[in-house]
């Protein structure tokens, strides 16, 4: 392994086991080894999917393995002593696990949402319960900005009267002044979906920034943003250095989602075209582009494979083509809108190394080679792990 991968696994060795919710909680499936042995048990998860295409260079792993969530939320209920709870679903139900503090989430969040915990006693908010349907607080979401320290809290509340709001974010952010904004999301129906259409700002701008890979980004409540900001700067570094962007290449980023990928290559292309179907992410794209006055990048909001197909039929081509799809991978519908395209070269983003060994498997058939596959660890003490795969056209590889 790297240097960088050893020293990742070894500075912040901790006991094994020592979370008490470990088996209660299900979010963090490995902890049960030290953190080397999570990051060898990943490279040989890597190698034995992936290691057939070529070979898997070493994954890389973080130097401090904890606290790294910059997003949390949590679901807040009552315990049969009538004690206002909150914590995370316990895997598979919807029993409320009691979460105090997280080795894996942002400290700053864990305590703003312990105040909250005691702010709803103080101001009688009652959890919402969703089998017997009142109550009113159901979730509290936190995002921090790891460069910008901005904080934003989004109260998910089941209606939309919220007794002495101005009072109740006076006193949060007594305690707390680092907090930046206060949002009021309402959710009245019944759904596993954290997050309603409706929300309403109670204090600060609605939003918060931070920069990645030298990008500005406005994110909002319901805007996709990485949960570990470390990693993903390696990873997206990493997806820039396969792409071998001179500054002259054409670029389509797909699956672009609010434009972080494409935002961050459009600094060493000619041009960048994001498309996405999520309207809400492309608005946050468009925005995220002007923030960092980007002149050579454009997102819409359309299917990304018919986007390519019209492409080809009308004898347009791109030089690069970075993909980055959800954790069921791509469809073969867009698969093969990509290999009719065919791009001079393909940088896949996958967060589930099974569905990306399938999806190579269509690619590779004759038309691409695999040259590069890194993986990077985004989630450490879960069973998760990011891969980065570079792919050239054969004939290119032939020249």
């Amino acid at each position: 392994m790297t240097e960088q991968t050893r020293t990742s696994g070894t500075a912040s060795e901790k006991p094994v086991g020592q979370c008490p919710l470990y088996k209660k909680c299900g979010g963090c499936q490995l902890q049960n080894l030290s953190y080397s042995q999570q990051l060898q048990w990943k490279q040989r998860l890597e190698e034995r999917l992936l290691g057939k295409f070529a070979p898997v260079l070493p994954i890389i792993g973080m130097q401090d393995p904890y606290h790294y969530r910059n997003k949390v939320q949590a679901a807040f209920g009552v315990n049969r002593r009538k004690e206002i709870i909150s914590g995370v679903y316990q895997s598979s139900t919807h029993r409320i696990v009691p979460v105090e503090s997280c080795q894996l989430e942002d400290q700053t969040a864990d305590a703003i949402i312990a105040t909250i915990r005691r702010l709803c006693a103080d101001f009688r908010i009652v959890p919402y319960d969703e089998d017997r349907r009142t109550g009113l607080l159901r979730h509290v979401l936190v995002k921090r900005g790891f460069h910008s320290d901005e904080v934003m809290v989004v109260l998910v509340t089941s209606g939309p009267i919220l007794p002495a709001k101005n009072n109740f974010v006076a006193a949060l952010r007594r305690q707390h002044p680092q907090i930046t904004t206060v949002l009021q999301n309402i959710n009245p129906y019944r759904t596993s979906l954290v997050l309603g259409e409706q929300e309403k700002v109670l204090y600060g701008p609605g939003t918060i920034e931070d920069t990645l890979c030298g990008c500005r980004f406005r994110i909002s409540a319901r805007s996709f943003y990485q949960i570990n900001p470390v990693q993903t700067e390696i990873l997206y570094s990493k997806a820039i250095e396969f792409a071998g962007l001179t500054g002259s290449e054409s670029v389509i980023d797909a699956y672009c989602g609010v434009g972080t990928i494409g935002l961050i290559a459009s600094a060493h292309a000619k041009s960048v075209v994001g498309v996405e179907l999520n309207r809400d992410a492309v608005r946050d794209a468009i925005t995220n582009c002007r923030l960092n006055r980007i002149q050579n990048a454009r997102f819409y909001a359309a299917d990304a494979g018919e986007w390519m197909l019209a492409m080809a039929e009308e004898r347009q081509t791109a030089d690069v083509v970075f993909m980055d799809p959800p954790r069921a991978g791509s469809d073969e519908r867009f698969l093969h809108s990509l290999l009719t395209l065919a791009p001079e070269r393909i940088v896949y983003i996958s967060c589930n190394p099974e569905t990306l060994a399938r999806d190579l498997k269509i690619l590779t058939g004759s038309a691409y080679a695999v040259r590069k596959i890194q993986p990077v660890d985004m989630f450490p003490h879960t069973h998760h792990v990011e891969t980065v795969v570079l792919m050239s056209k054969v004939d290119v590889l032939k020249k």
